[in-house]
């Protein structure tokens, strides 16, 4: 069985001088692959470093360039060309993070929506998917987005933590959905128990955010509370529940959806595994 992580944040603080370790326990508990998020010009940066750093061969460590909405107002007339550069790298297989945040509005709005669309742009004319935040701002998104679908080889609204409206506002737009630990939080993600089932084969991906979103039905909890990838097989084990499906049959296709997406190369099964290697 392997699993794809197309949403961590190794470059966070939280990981440094530990991303070694924190690898080998990805590996270990069968997730074969994992793409390391970009946020900002610098972000995306180090995580083309990191890859190259930790992946001598070249199979197993990818990434996305971006710049988060909610460092939007950074954007500038560099910004594109910087991002141009970073998305001819072999590593690098997405344009983003990048989106619409209209919870928090660190940066003014019309300056992510501005962002946003210098993003899609870019994954057009480049030809690659494109790594999607969307929060408190569906309908605006979808506007902007229903502009360039067309062209766009694909997308993925990654951590979807939305509601059924939504959802299937984005899956009309032929959209993948990322799902991560949010969905075993007890206290707001049951919605996404039924909805979960929705997502057809093809188009659902699994996540972990880490270091954030730390799984709360995973025990024994680390003592640390940081969440890392070698807890994804948490959120197989909670979406394989909603779904019906078993965990191999949700491993298998949505590890393949995943490879296909981001354009992976095919890896072979390593010997050892772990249930959920601790800290």
């Amino acid at each position: 069985m392997q699993l794809i992580d197309i949403g961590v944040n190794l470059t966070n603080a939280s990981f440094a001088n530990q991303l070694p370790s924190v690898i080998e326990r990805a590996y270990a508990a069968n997730v074969c692959q994992l793409v390391v998020t970009g946020t900002s010009i610098e972000g995306s940066e180090q995580a083309l470093a990191l890859c190259r750093q930790l992946d001598e061969g070249g199979q197993r460590l990818f990434s996305t360039a971006g710049i988060h909405p909610h460092s939007a107002s950074e954007w500038n007339a560099g910004s594109a060309r910087a991002l141009e550069a970073l998305l001819k790298e072999p590593e690098v297989r997405a344009v983003g993070e990048c989106g619409l945040d209209f919870n928090r509005d660190f940066s003014p709005r019309a300056l992510q929506e501005k962002a946003l669309e210098e993003h899609l742009a870019l994954a057009c004319d480049m030809g690659l998917p494109v790594f999607l935040h969307e929060r408190d701002a569906n309908q605006r998104f979808l506007e902007i987005l229903r502009d360039y679908r067309d062209r766009l080889p694909a997308a993925v609204v990654h951590c979807f933590t939305g509601e059924r409206k939504a959802l299937f506002s984005y899956l009309d737009l032929d959209l993948h959905i990322g799902i991560t630990g949010w969905i075993c939080d007890e206290r707001r993600g049951t919605h996404l128990h039924p909805l979960v089932r929705e997502i057809p084969r093809g188009r659902l991906m699994l996540e972990s955010d880490a270091p954030y979103l730390l799984p709360r039905s995973l025990r024994p909890k680390p003592k640390n509370g940081r969440n890392e990838p070698a807890y994804l097989p948490e959120v197989l084990h909670e979406v394989a529940r909603h779904r019906q499906e078993s965990l191999e049959d949700v491993a298998a296709h949505t590890t393949a959806c995943a490879r296909a997406f981001f354009s992976l190369p095919a890896v072979e099964q390593r010997a050892e595994t772990s249930n959920h290697a601790q800290n």
